[in-house]
């Protein structure tokens, strides 16, 4: 049973993929969690996906509505906090008439959580960023990708990449010039896979869910690595509350590069029959390229093509103890669960 002298996290947008998981550890860890939603009658869809995911008490979960564009209730969300995870940002899934539609918001939500959490007295905060604020724009580039690098924003890259590298930087400059002694460290995953737990998901979910239901009849030649949720939420608890974790950045990522053909024929191999419609072919770059011109959501995806993604995680094993789960049981969990998710919008 949690009380007051138990530590209180405050996670910004608790509905989302990996805030979710986050949630569910630190609740089986006996803290306190606060929790932001834009709306507050996501309230039950984020109870639903938390005991999906096995919590069996929630009494220590409490939510408060916040939303990233909006000074309004952000005292409130991080009143009495220890901790602050910082999860929420504009997603890739929208088209964007401009980029500053994406930019804009992930910059000065990023800064309007700093200011909070430091006005507030908030011991840390651990901000959710993303491998595209380190190895896209790069186009001479030889992996793998670590901490010390960072994505070139004067290159033709996607919004969203942009828009993460951006508010990372953002970020760790506030904590230089206006954090007085606020901690700050980033996480920055790959591709996220793992169990889904509800309809909201990841950005590389939703690709997996398409070669599952056969709208991918070939994929295009780009290559990533992936980790697994679970991990991922395991990282930011260890940057939480790590004392060498304070300061830095950790590329969560299980280190093996796979072709979406590669993924594709993971599904095939852990779900048989349910994968069937599976794509057996990859596109030619070209083919790739002429379609974006015409599909905006295949404009980040022809960015990529040719690009060595690869990233080490040695910095965050070695420094934090982290053990990730092998690309292929992330991949499969996210394919079984998948699966589960679609068969029960059937029936519905």
């Amino acid at each position: 049973m949690s009380n007051n002298n138990t530590p209180l996290a405050l996670v910004t947008g608790g509905s989302g993929f990996i805030a979710v998981h986050i949630i569910l550890k630190l609740l089986k860890k006996q803290y306190r969690v606060r929790t932001t939603l834009r709306t507050m009658n996501r309230q039950d869809e984020v109870r639903a996906m938390l005991r999906a995911g096995g919590a069996a008490n929630l009494e220590g979960l409490y939510f408060v509505q916040a939303d990233l564009s909006s000074d309004h209730n952000w005292d409130e969300a991080v009143k009495g906090a220890d901790y602050v995870i910082h999860v929420a940002s504009p997603t890739p899934n929208k088209v964007y008439k401009d980029e500053n539609e994406m930019i804009q918001p992930a910059r000065e939500g990023v800064l309007r959580v700093l200011r909070a959490a430091r006005d507030a007295g908030v011991k840390r905060v651990v901000l959710t960023s993303a491998f595209g604020a380190i190895g896209v724009g790069h186009s001479h580039h030889k992996g793998p990708y670590t901490e010390e690098d960072w994505s070139n924003t004067d290159a033709k890259i996607h919004p969203y990449q942009k828009s993460k590298t951006i508010a990372e930087k953002a970020a760790w400059a506030f904590i230089r010039s206006e954090g007085h002694g606020l901690e700050l460290a980033t996480v920055n995953p790959v591709g996220v896979m793992g169990p889904i737990l509800g309809n909201d998901y990841s950005h590389s979910n939703d690709i997996v869910r398409q070669i599952i239901e056969g709208k991918l009849k070939s994929v295009p030649k780009i290559y990533s690595d992936y980790v697994d949720v679970r991990d991922v939420a395991d990282l930011h608890i260890l940057a939480m509350l790590r004392p060498e974790a304070n300061g830095q950045r950790f590329i969560a990522s299980s280190s093996e590069n796979l072709s979406m053909l590669d993924i594709a024929n993971i599904l095939r191999k852990h779900l048989g029959d349910d994968a069937k419609s599976a794509p057996k072919k990859e596109l030619p770059n070209l083919a790739v390229r002429a379609a974006a011109v015409f599909n905006p959501k295949l404009r980040m995806v022809a960015t990529l093509l040719g690009q060595d993604m690869s990233t080490s995680n040695r910095k965050a094993k070695q420094l934090l103890g982290w053990q990730p789960r092998s690309a292929e049981e992330a991949i499969a969990a996210t394919g079984k669960s998948m699966v589960k998710l679609i068969k029960g919008q059937m029936k519905s």
